[in-house]
Parts: C-alpha cells; sequence; structure tokens
C-alpha cells in the first residue's frame, strides 16, 4: 500500500497510532512522521565521512532501540534515515551544490566530490545491513499484511 500523505501529519503520533502509519516506497514521509522525525533528524548530518559516521552509529542506535521496544515504525523510520543520508550524500557527492538539475531542466556534469561519496558509503554499508537484517524484514512483511 503506497504512504498516505492525506493523513493529519501535524496531530497524529505514529507512536501511539502504529497502525496509520505505511512503509511506502523509499524514503516517503520520512519528514513527516512524528515523534520519530523529531528524534531522528537531529541526529542526520553528512558533511565529511567523520559526521557521517557518527551519525550513521547514532541513527543506528536509534533503531536498535526501536527493536528493543518493539517499535518496527521507529525501527523503519531510521531505516529511512538511513537511506536518505546515502541518497543525500550520494547527490552532493555527483553535484556540487547538491543540484542535479540546471534551471531550465538540463542535468548538470557531474563533478565528484570524494569527501561526500565516502558519507554516502558509510550510510550505504549500514542502510544494506538493515536491508539484510531478518528481524526487521519480518516485522516489516508483518506490518504491511496487518495494515496495509
Amino acid at each position: 500500500m503506497p504512504f498516505d500523505y492525506d493523513l493529519d501529519f501535524e496531530t497524529i503520533d505514529f507512536r501511539k497510532q502504529p497502525e496509520l502509519y505505511r512503509v511506502g516506497r523509499g524514503e516517503q514521509g520520512v519528514l513527516l512522521v512524528e515523534p520519530y522525525k523529531s528524534e531522528i533528524l537531529p541526529h542526520w548530518r553528512f558533511k565529511t565521512p567523520a559526521i557521517a559516521k557518527q551519525s550513521a552509529d547514532e541513527i543506528m542506535e536509534l533503531f536498535e532501540a526501536y527493536r528493543k521496544n518493539d517499535d518496527f515504525v521507529g525501527m523503519d523510520m531510521a531505516r529511512k534515515f538511513i537511506q536518505m543520508g546515502y541518497t543525500r550524500a550520494r547527490r552532493y557527492a555527483n553535484y556540487k551544490g547538491g543540484r542535479k538539475y540546471k534551471d531550465d531542466g538540463d542535468i548538470h556534469e557531474r563533478q565528484i566530490d570524494e569527501e561526500k561519496a565516502e558519507s554516502a558509503r558509510i550510510f550505504k554499508e549500514r542502510w544494506d545491513q538493515i536491508r539484510a537484517d531478518d528481524d526487521y524484514l519480518r516485522r516489516k512483511k508483518a506490518h504491511q499484511k496487518q495494515y496495509g
């Protein structure tokens, strides 16, 4: 089931109402779903590899804390922030200023920033770890089966 952007994200506490949460595709809803956005966003950074490593470590700690508390929505939101760390760092690695498109819609030429590429690699490693986590995958499947 696709992510439902029509929900009232200003008032819903998804920890109290996990049945309203949809995994969606990729990073859908990463900056909408509370209280997780407010808990995870302060840790999300990728400017340098050292910052990216600290960020990825902290988000993975949150992922494990959510797992310990049997909170799949938190686990999935942590996954989305890890995935977004990879995709955003990769965008900045490929395009100066992170802008892929010119004002006229054409694509800028790639100019690889090795530092941002390393930040992306750090997040990608963690994202791959989550995607191979049997417990996470089992919980994801169960959530989707129960709630859509």
